[in-house]
């Protein structure tokens, strides 16, 4: 088992910043990879990035790229989402998850096998 904590979420202003942390608590960390994906009301869970084992690799849906950034620290069991210039469309619930096996398949949730709970990020006009 695997949990996930998700932490830094909050009300900012577009243009805006915040930090998203997610720690890991119950099997090697370094074992995972990591995604984070996010949930506005009414729409269906949306694939925002992902890092491999060794943060060797990272993946960004296209509304994203430029502004986010995903980066692990597997010495104290926590991946990070820098969120920068953010836009009122970015607002929803952004959960951490972890999967084992290959890298491939990183932007379908189905493939992840443990979740966090989710912390909301809201993005005022």
């Amino acid at each position: 088992q695997v949990q996930l904590v998700e932490s830094g979420g909050g009300l900012v202003q577009a243009g805006g910043s915040l930090r998203l942390s997610c720690a890991a608590s119950g099997r090697t960390f370094s074992d995972y990879h990591m995604g984070w994906f996010r949930q506005a009301p009414g729409k269906e869970r949306e694939f925002v990035t992902a890092i491999s084992r060794s943060g060797s690799s990272t993946s960004y849906v296209d509304s994203v790229k430029g502004r986010f950034t995903i980066s692990r620290d597997n010495a104290k069991n926590t991946v990070y989402l820098q969120m920068n210039s953010l836009k009122p469309e970015d607002t929803a619930v952004y959960s951490c998850a972890a999967r084992r096996g290959y890298y491939s398949g990183y932007d379908v949730g189905a493939t992840y096998n443990y979740w966090g709970r989710g912390t909301q990020v809201t993005v005022s006009s």
